[in-house]
């Protein structure tokens, strides 16, 4: 059975309909589609309803130029990569230069012979038909390399969460944390010069990985169903930088510094500094925490508070904000934390739907 493909659209525009009629009558045996505009207006209008294969374009018509159309639709995401070839009387070298310069593919001389027209037509075609089919596997062994990426980053968190078992859903839910909060300052219009929809985005997908190093902390400490001794803890704390060296590690095998791990780092390593300077393991205070580890370290102490452990039972949300709101400008960035408070029903929804069972 013969799958039907669709025929290649183009669109002509031309002022003068003869001049339309005549490029149809070369081109009407190749099997294409054709649609028509009289200007550049009415082609704006009805290309980005329908976005056509290939234009045929003249320059010189009422109102808007072809060189003015062509650089409004270069401004359009449904019209941008659409290969326009210019048919005009206009033969000056300076005129013919500019129409490639604003992405003009192509130009014809009126009149112009068929041959040279289908020819020219068919062979535009075929490459922007390439292009396209390029770009869609380029597109599809991205979008599986990003899926990779996620999965290993979520698989890594979730390693490190399973040495732990009371800690449960704890990377699931401190990354949707870390995500609201994010976002907010992002709306609010704060650290705008950090805060940007792609950073946002490495900090959700780098979230997990902040306990990383619980890894390399021994089963008598990271599993003890009571409250750590002085010593124990001084030995937990050390999970910052052991979750630094693996990401470490795994930069020296990637060759470079990704973005993504780069993130992640931060998050590793200053999610328990403190605003005040009290916090580890390097003492950070004020704004040399990097903002991911001010971001991460609300979302670490509410996920903590608000969850049993087998040393103290689950606290309400309530009860932790009451305590939260003493550490505000010691334990948290006073500027984060205020955003904090303007979003924390959506800390608690988040918590109650991905509640331990």
């Amino acid at each position: 059975m013969r799958l039907e493909v669709d025929k290649p659209l183009v669109f002509i525009v031309d002022d003068v309909p003869e001049n339309i009629q005549i490029a149809m009558s070369h081109l009407g045996d190749l099997g294409y589609e054709f649609a028509y505009a009289i200007s550049g207006e009415q082609a704006l209008e009805r290309m980005e309803s329908r976005p056509p294969d290939l234009v045929l374009m003249d320059i010189m018509m009422p109102g808007m130029s072809g060189f003015e159309t062509l650089q409004a639709m270069r401004k359009s995401i449904a019209m941008c990569s659409i290969p326009v070839i210019f048919l005009t009387a206009m033969t000056e070298p300076e005129n013919i230069a500019y129409g490639f310069e604003i992405g003009g593919v192509d130009y014809i001389t009126k009149p112009f012979h068929g041959i040279e027209l289908r020819s020219r037509v068919r062979n535009h075609l075929e490459l922007h038909s390439y292009r396209q089919s390029l770009e869609q596997k380029v597109l599809f062994r991205t979008r599986e390399t990003e899926l990779l990426k996620d999965i290993i980053i979520v698989a890594m968190g979730e390693l490190a969460e399973h040495r732990d078992p009371e800690t449960g859903g704890h990377i699931h839910r401190t990354r949707s944390f870390v995500k609201v909060l994010a976002e907010s300052l992002f709306e609010q219009g704060k650290f705008l010069d950090i805060l940007t929809p792609e950073y946002i985005i490495l900090l959700y997908k780098s979230a997990p990985l902040h306990d990383i190093g619980k890894v390399a902390i021994r089963d008598s400490i990271l599993l003890k169903p009571a409250r750590l001794t002085a010593e124990e803890f001084d030995e937990m704390k050390k999970h910052t930088v052991y979750g630094e060296d693996v990401i470490n590690k795994l930069e020296k095998m990637a060759g470079e510094q990704l973005p993504y791990l780069q993130c992640a780092k931060e998050i590793v390593g200053s999610h328990h500094e403190k605003y005040d300077g009290s916090g580890y393991p390097r003492g950070l205070a004020g704004e040399d925490i990097p903002l991911a580890g001010r971001i991460m370290a609300i979302a670490d102490v509410y996920d903590a508070l608000t969850t049993k452990r087998p040393y103290k039972r689950a606290l309400t949300h309530e009860e932790t904000m009451k305590i939260m709101k003493e550490g505000q400008g010691s334990h948290f960035d006073p500027v984060v934390f205020d955003t904090f408070v303007d979003i924390e029903q959506g800390f608690n929804e988040i918590a109650e739907m991905n509640r331990d069972e």
